[in-house]
């Protein structure tokens, strides 16, 4: 009986492995703040608000980009964090 639950917990801890390596590997993945994941949409909405201003300050997006990805996130819509 202990083996097979050891063995279970081993397949769980491998599972969540392979999961989060394929996670990261993944281009398209969504990464959200640990913030937006405690508090949630309004806060990675929020994050995303700030991570645009300081792109903006550093020089590396235009007005132009900045001011179209500051209109999607006013309607709610959160873009990948692309530079």
């Amino acid at each position: 009986m202990t083996a097979m639950v050891a063995v279970l917990i081993g397949s769980l801890i491998l599972a969540a492995v392979v999961y989060d390596i394929a996670r990261l590997v993944t281009p398209s993945e969504s990464r959200c703040p640990p913030l937006a994941r405690i508090r949630g949409r309004r806060a990675a909405l929020e994050s995303a608000e700030m991570w645009l201003v300081g792109l903006r300050l550093h020089g590396r997006i235009d007005a132009t980009t900045y001011r179209t990805r500051m209109h999607g996130l006013a309607l709610g819509e959160r873009t990948p964090r692309r530079t």
